[in-house]
């Protein structure tokens, strides 16, 4: 869909107004075709994977997240990361799409759309085969995605930071934390994550052998 990030050209130059070339690398993944295809042979929904190019570039990757609502997934957590993020722009619209990149997104049946989701996901986790972890901020948690040009203010107070080798664990965790807060504006969190059917992203995500929604939580301070 239209916006700053729509054409390599203008993501470049968003980079440049935003300074993040000014002190870090970034390399763009599907800055140039074409797209690697992952193959999800145990796909729900999706069977194959669109990525950018560069991914091939890589032998191990640092999943960072910013866990928060979403309004089209419900939530955003490291498997939005792997599916949504390591996308190329048709990957981007072939998940939305549920299997059709040329759909009008927008009218794509929720469930099948966040099913895409938690098969795309595992299609890059599998492909880092083990060198891959996971960071995710649990702080200024909105009901809406960074994405988002008019995102409603934080609704909860920081929780902290999670860290895992699996990022089905990870997002299980995140979730159950909010369901299990005592804070009163978790509940604008949650009536958007049902809404959406959110927590299918993680379902499918360990049905495709991604990972384990069963977990240990160890604190540190």
């Amino acid at each position: 869909y239209p916006g700053e990030r729509d054409t390599t050209e203008k993501h470049r130059h968003l980079m440049d107004e935003h300074e993040w070339t000014k002190y870090f690398d970034v390399d763009i993944m599907d800055s140039e075709g074409p797209d690697m295809v992952l193959d999800i042979p145990n796909g729900h929904q999706i069977k194959k994977n669109y990525v950018g190019k560069h991914l091939a570039n890589y032998d191990s990757m640092l999943v960072l997240s910013h866990f928060k609502g979403h309004a089209m997934g419900g939530f955003g957590g490291a498997l939005k990361q792997l599916s949504i993020g390591c996308a190329s722009s048709y990957g981007k619209a072939y998940i939305h799409g549920a299997g059709d990149a040329e759909t009008d997104m927008w009218k794509t049946d929720q469930l099948q759309f966040v099913t895409s989701m938690g098969d795309a996901a595992s299609s890059v986790h599998k492909y880092f085969d083990g060198k891959i972890v996971y960071v995710t901020a649990m702080v200024n948690i909105s009901v809406d995605c960074d994405c988002d040009g008019n995102a409603a203010p934080p609704c909860m107070e920081n929780i902290g930071i999670l860290s895992s080798t699996d990022p089905v664990a990870i997002d299980q965790a995140c979730i159950d934390i909010i369901y299990n807060s005592k804070d009163k504006g978790k509940e604008q969190l949650i009536a958007r994550i049902e809404e959406k059917l959110g927590v299918n992203i993680i379902r499918v995500a360990e049905e495709n052998g991604t990972g384990t929604r069963e977990y240990e939580l160890i604190n540190v301070d």
